[in-house]
C-alpha cells in the first residue's frame, strides 16, 4: 500500500488541524493517524490510493481555516504490511 509521512510546520496546533485531517482522510478513504508533535508541528502517516493521497497532501499545504502552514515536508513510502483500518487522532 502506498503511503505518505507528512510533517506540517507553522501555526498548526490548537487550530483543529488533527480533526480536520481526520475528516478529510475519512472522505478520501485514507487510513493512518495524525498527532501533535512535541516540536509544535503536526505529524501524519496516511495510506491509501495514490490519487487520494495526492489530494490529501495538496490540502495539507493550506490546512483548516485558522491554521497558518509555513512548511510541509513529506516522504512517499510503500508499506506492504499496513495494519491501519481507519484514520485516528493520537493524543500522545
Amino acid at each position: 500500500m502506498l503511503g505518505l509521512k507528512i510533517k506540517i510546520y507553522g501555526r498548526v496546533q490548537g487550530v483543529g488541524f488533527r480533526f480536520w485531517a481526520k475528516e478529510l482522510a475519512e472522505k478520501l478513504n485514507i487510513v493512518g493517524f495524525v498527532l501533535n508533535d512535541k516540536d509544535g508541528s503536526v505529524y501524519i502517516e496516511a495510506y491509501g490510493k495514490k490519487e487520494n493521497l495526492e489530494k490529501f497532501l495538496n490540502l495539507c499545504f493550506d490546512g483548516p481555516p485558522y491554521a497558518k502552514v509555513e512548511k510541509v515536508k513529506f516522504d512517499w513510502v510503500e508499506d506492504k504490511d499496513c495494519f491501519y483500518e481507519n484514520f485516528e487522532i493520537k493524543f500522545d
